[in-house]
């Protein structure tokens, strides 16, 4: 799955497959400006921050069980965000800090170190990724991903994909292949 934030017209939270297809809205109520968003894979759960609401908060992939982690005026200087652990880390760009944030105790604020012109935060850890499996985007014995000519993108499933072109080039009648 793909999870993204808008804050347009309406300001949400959705996901959806990697294709682009089954675009589902998680949150799409009491959300104004949704500037960073982060997953914890294990438990299955989104967090952002809501820069105009000056908030953290928390859903399950389905947009249940919601929970506001922090709340107040720093909120609206941070930017990034990321999940390890019992910790969110984020960036106040206010004072280039990089704070930590106990997910479960939001008041639980630390400064770990500074940083210049930081926007984003990531955390690259082994136990971050999701173990890798055989999927259907997997390279043929042409080398080519999924069979596919240009570009593989995962479906529903780990088992189903959709190709994609390239952009100037149109998919063939049989759905793999650019023309």
């Amino acid at each position: 799955k793909l999870f993204f934030t808008d804050y347009g017209n309406a300001a949400k939270v959705e996901r959806c497959d990697m294709d682009g297809m089954n675009r589902t809205w998680i949150v799409d109520s009491k959300i104004e400006q949704p500037t960073a968003l982060a997953l914890d894979l294990i438990n299955k759960y989104v967090y952002w921050l809501d820069i105009y609401l000056e908030s953290v908060e928390v859903v399950d992939y389905q947009g249940r069980r919601r929970q506001t982690i922090t709340k107040g005026r720093q909120i609206r200087h941070l930017c990034g965000l990321a999940v390890f652990e019992n910790y969110l880390y984020t960036v106040n760009s206010d004072n280039l800090s990089i704070l930590q944030i106990n997910r479960y105790n939001g008041t639980d604020v630390q400064a770990l170190a500074r940083l210049d012109n930081a926007k984003e935060i990531r955390v690259y850890q082994r136990r971050t990724q999701a173990p890798a499996r055989s999927h259907a985007c997997e390279a043929d014995p042409y080398g080519m991903p999924g069979g596919c000519s240009h570009i593989c993108l995962l479906s529903s499933s780990y088992k189903a994909r959709t190709c994609r072109c390239r952009t100037g080039f149109i998919l063939g009648s049989d759905g793999r292949s650019c023309k």
